[in-house]
């Protein structure tokens, strides 16, 4: 490693040397053969330190976290050099470089409480039992599922990112189905399809142990999906909230009524958690705090709404109609007695429990 490979950049109050070939601050980045440092994913990060402050900060006994395919090791370095109180981090590569940066970095800082493997995570997971585990992959996480379900201990949270949007969307439906065993559904609402699929195949796992799930927070955004699901020891199991729709529900324009899914239909999110969440976002010197404020505050709306979106822009286009205003949209709902919600997928989308006829008498 030479030091012209290298530059340091500053993520929250840490300072991290990373390699200097990845400049580009957007997109999902690219796969290469060093360990490359994504900006894109710092809103990513930063809520990561929010909710791992928030585990230990809700736990008596010491927290074991994972940052379980590490790359420039920058969040796992993150965990130890931001949170408080009572926890040890591993954190983990494969790739030797990766390996090695990790150690150089941790150097800087000198922690105490940082376990650093070159492992495959599987291999890792297999060995260890954690209260917290993170998988953000180049592509799709179902491929540590498995292994993550067996690995967390009960009530603990396992954080996955998604970055295989295009097939959880519906674009390319048939590595959908090899991957997650679904049947995806290009729509208007595809981006909400795809994140409860991904939501789904954990549930499908966490059922095969007699686990269940509960998503604390999930959500769509840039290039990826995220989800950080609690994971609990109990038969009653929520695998009644894993299930086929039809793809009538998903598109006003579909006609041929197609079983979509197997997906999660319960809750994306829980809305106590997210008010507790905002309340740790307080203490933290993060430099996407305003982001994940805004970010937590729709989620937080969005927790009690039903399931799936309606976009104004697609039912203008299949109502023949100019949309109206937002602002006229949920005053008249509200008026007539039915909840209306802002979504997160869409600013030109909302959630509601109104009829499909009352909605589109507003486009006439």
């Amino acid at each position: 490693m030479k030091s012209s490979d290298f530059k340091i950049i500053t993520e929250g109050i840490t300072k991290v040397l990373v390699y200097s070939s990845k400049i580009k601050d957007k997109g999902p980045g690219s796969k290469e053969g060093m360990p490359f440092y994504n900006p894109a994913m710092e809103l990513n990060r930063d809520l990561s330190i929010v909710i791992c402050q928030w585990i230990i900060n809700n736990s008596k006994k010491h927290i074991n976290l994972c940052d379980g395919l590490a790359a420039s090791g920058i969040r796992g370095i993150r965990f130890a050099n931001e949170l408080t109180g009572n926890f040890t981090v591993t954190i983990n590569d494969w790739n030797k470089d990766a390996y090695d940066l990790i150690q150089k970095n941790l150097e800087i800082i000198k922690p105490d409480n940082v376990v650093v493997t070159n492992k495959d995570l599987n291999t890792l997971l297999s060995e260890n039992r954690f209260d917290y585990i993170d998988i953000d992959p180049f592509g799709s996480p179902v491929y540590f599922f498995d292994s993550a379900v067996k690995s967390i201990k009960d009530n603990g949270i396992i954080s996955f990112s998604a970055t295989d949007t295009a097939a959880l969307c519906g674009v390319y439906p048939k590595a959908c189905l090899r991957r997650y065993g679904a049947v995806s559904f290009h729509s208007p609402v595809m981006k909400e399809t795809g994140l409860r699929i991904l939501i789904g195949s954990i549930a499908k796992t966490a059922g095969e142990y007699d686990k269940t799930i509960q998503p604390l927070i999930s959500y769509s955004t840039d290039h990826y999906f995220r989800a950080y699901v609690r994971i609990k020891n109990d038969k009653s199991s929520s695998i009644n909230e894993f299930s086929t729709i039809k793809s009538n529900m998903l598109s006003l324009n579909d006609t041929e009524n197609l079983d979509v899914g197997p997906l999660w239909t319960g809750k994306l999110q829980d809305k106590k958690s997210i008010s507790e969440l905002i309340s740790v976002l307080f203490e933290k010197r993060l430099n996407t705090k305003n982001m994940v404020w805004k970010m937590l505050d729709l989620l937080e709306e969005e927790a009690d709404a039903p399931a799936f979106y309606y976009n104004t822009d697609d039912l203008a286009s299949v109502l023949k109609k100019s949309p109206p205003k937002m602002k006229t949209i949920f005053e008249k709902l509200k008026n007539e007695g039915y909840g209306v919600y802002r979504t997160h997928f869409s600013p030109t989308g909302f959630k509601t429990d109104a009829p499909v006829n009352v909605i589109e008498k507003m486009f006439k």
